[in-house]
């Protein structure tokens, strides 16, 4: 086993907390399908939210689908003028069997344009 961190980000449509949590649940559910792992696999996960999206926490949304006992944090992106509205990004710790080649990286919706390199 070795630890990895996974990136990934997902555009939402609006600054509401459903749409702010679909989109952290829909990222943290492909980020485990793509790397074929548990939550029971996940050390911890750091979610970050752009200045704009402030409806809700994604951490919140995170312990709904079976993050209750992982440790998460949520914070603001670097408010970057010209920069990607709307976007929750999430940086995951994990334990896995996978080399660091093999790790996918989740870019969804419109946050695909921030890592064209490699967006799954």
């Amino acid at each position: 086993m070795s630890i990895r961190a996974i990136r990934g980000a997902i555009q939402v449509e609006v600054n509401s907390p459903e749409a702010i949590a679909a989109g952290t649940k829909r990222l943290l559910s492909e980020i485990l399908a793509a790397n074929s792992l548990e939550v029971e696999n996940v050390i911890s996960v750091l979610l970050t939210a752009t200045p704009d999206l402030n409806a809700a926490f994604p951490a919140a949304a995170a312990r709904e689908v079976g993050f209750e006992s992982t440790p998460l944090l949520c914070a603001v992106e670097i408010d970057v003028p010209g920069a990607l509205p709307r976007v929750v990004r999430a940086m995951a710790t994990v334990e896995t069997t996978l080399k660091s080649s093999e790790i996918a990286h989740i870019y969804l919706d419109g946050a695909k344009s921030l890592r064209r390199d490699i967006a799954q």
